[in-house]
C-alpha cells in the first residue's frame, strides 16, 4: 500500500506539454513499465522538437504501480495522477487526465494500455502524428485474431457503424488519440454516468468524437494487438454491462443525429496497409461453454426477454433454442434486431437496466457461438470480410430500429 495518498506526483514540475502519453491503470504494478519505456522511446525519437510528458493515471493501486511507474528510467518527464482512495474505473482516470491536458495546455494525447506487451515506439508515433496533420481523433487499427474482442466485432462495431454512420473499426480499442481541444469537450461534456465512468468510457469518447463532426481517422499499429486476451465466453460481466449500456444510453441525446444517418461512410485510414506478417496470439473459445450458457439463459431470462423483445424476434429465438451445436445458427439480421429491441427498451427502462444487460449476455454468447462456428476455417481476412457483411446487416435493419424507436 502506498505509505500516503497523493493525487499527483509531479517531480520534474511539468507546468506545459504539447504531446502527452497517458497509461491508464489499476494494479498493474507487473506490466506498466514496458509501455511506460516504450512511450518514452517514442516520444523521444518521433517527438523531439516538442515538450513531452508520461502521465499514468491510475486507481490508487494498492499494488505498488505507482512506485514502479515512477522508478521506470525514461527519457522524458513523468506525472503520476491518482482518483482519490475508494475511487476506481478507467472512466475516472480519464477524468483526471482531461483536467490535467486542459491545464498543460496539450495539442496532442495519446492514450496506451498499461497491459500492452506489443507495444512498440511506433505505435506513439502512429496514433500522435496524425494529431499534428489536422484529425482530432485518432482510433487504433491492429491485427487481431479473430475471436479476441468479441464485443467490438459482435456488438461496438457494427452498431456504432449503423447509427452514426462512421466506420471506426476498433471504437473500444483502448489505445487511440486525440487533440487538446477535443479532451476540454470530454471535460465539459454534460454527459456522464457510472457506465462511462468505468469501462464505457473508450465507446463514449469515440461516440462524442463523431458526433462532434471532428476530422477522425484510423491508424495502423503495425503490430498486432498482445494483452491478456480472454476467452470471449468468461471474464464478462460488468465490463459487458458498462460497454453497451453506454452505446444505448448516448442514442437518446444523439438521436437528432443518428435518426438522420442513412448509411455509413469509410474513415481515413493514417499509414500503410496490414502488410504485417506476425500473426496475434491464438484466442481458444470454449464452444461446448458458450451453447450451455446461451441455453441457461433461457431458463434465467425468459420472462425478461418476453419483456424487453418485440413477439416476433422473441419466437425466432424460439426457433434456435434447441438446435444441436452441429447445426447451430444465430442470424446477423435477428442479432441486430434483438440489439434493436433493447435499445428501446433501455432507452423506456421496460425492466431494470442492469437486469436488462446482463439478459443480453446469453443472447451474445450464442450469438459469438454463431460466429465461431461459421468462422472456423477461416484466415483472420476472411473472418474481417464476415465482419464487414455483418454490419451491412445492421445497416440495412437500421429502418426496424428507426420505426420501433418513433412508435414506441
Amino acid at each position: 500500500m502506498p505509505d500516503r495518498f497523493e493525487a499527483e506526483v509531479n517531480t520534474d514540475k511539468v507546468k506545459r506539454a504539447e504531446m502527452v502519453v497517458c497509461i491508464p491503470s489499476y494494479n498493474e504494478a507487473d506490466s506498466i513499465s514496458y509501455p511506460t519505456e516504450q512511450a518514452s522511446k517514442g516520444l523521444s525519437r518521433y517527438f523531439a522538437d516538442r515538450s513531452s510528458v508520461i502521465i499514468n493515471c491510475d486507481n490508487n493501486s494498492p499494488d505498488n504501480t505507482r512506485q514502479v511507474f515512477l522508478d521506470t528510467p525514461t527519457e522524458v518527464p513523468k506525472i503520476y495522477l491518482s482518483t482519490p482512495p475508494g475511487v476506481k474505473g478507467k472512466g475516472n482516470n480519464f477524468r483526471n487526465l482531461f483536467r490535467k491536458v486542459v491545464e498543460l495546455k496539450a495539442k496532442a494525447v495519446v492514450v496506451v494500455d498499461a497491459d500492452l506487451k506489443s507495444i512498440t515506439p511506433e505505435w506513439i508515433k502512429h496514433l500522435g502524428e496524425p494529431l499534428f496533420q489536422g484529425f482530432s481523433y485518432v482510433a487504433p487499427l491492429y491485427v487481431r485474431h479473430k475471436y479476441d474482442g468479441t464485443i467490438t466485432n459482435g456488438i461496438s462495431y457494427p452498431v456504432t457503424r449503423a447509427l452514426y454512420g462512421r466506420r471506426v473499426r476498433q471504437p473500444i480499442g483502448g489505445d487511440f488519440g486525440f487533440s487538446g481541444k477535443l479532451g476540454k469537450v470530454y471535460l465539459e461534456s454534460q454527459f456522464w454516468d457510472e457506465s462511462v465512468a468505468n469501462f464505457g468510457i473508450d465507446i463514449w469518447m469515440t461516440t462524442l468524437a463523431i458526433n462532434q463532426k471532428v476530422p477522425i481517422c484510423q491508424s495502423f499499429m503495425g503490430r498486432p494487438k498482445i494483452h491478456r486476451t480472454k476467452d470471449p465466453g468468461t471474464h464478462l460481466g460488468p465490463m459487458f454491462r458498462q460497454v453497451v449500456g453506454t452505446i444505448f444510453s448516448m442514442m437518446e441525446p444523439f438521436e437528432p443525429f443518428w435518426t438522420k444517418v442513412k448509411y455509413s461512410r469509410p474513415t481515413a485510414i493514417y499509414g500503410f496497409g496490414l502488410g504485417e506478417v506476425e500473426m496475434p496470439p491464438k484466442v481458444e473459445v470454449d464452444t461446448e461453454n458458450l451453447l450451455n450458457k446461451f441455453h441457461a439463459g433461457f431458463k434465467e431470462y425468459g420472462e425478461v426477454w418476453k419483456e424487453i423483445l418485440t413477439e416476433d424476434v422473441h419466437r425466432k429465438l424460439q426457433e434456435i433454442i434447441h438446435m444441436k451445436m452441429s447445426l447451430f445458427d444465430f442470424p446477423t439480421d435477428l442479432w441486430a434486431r434483438v440489439l434493436f429491441d433493447v435499445a428501446v427498451a433501455y432507452r423506456d427502462r421496460v425492466v431494470e437496466r442492469d437486469l436488462m444487460m446482463d439478459s443480453l449476455i446469453p443472447l451474445y454468447f450464442g450469438r459469438t457461438l454463431s460466429f465461431v462456428r461459421k468462422t472456423r476455417r477461416m484466415t483472420i481476412k476472411q473472418a474481417e470480410d464476415t465482419i464487414e457483411d455483418d454490419c451491412m446487416t445492421f445497416e440495412m435493419t437500421k429502418p426496424y430500429l428507426l420505426q420501433r424507436w418513433r412508435s414506441s
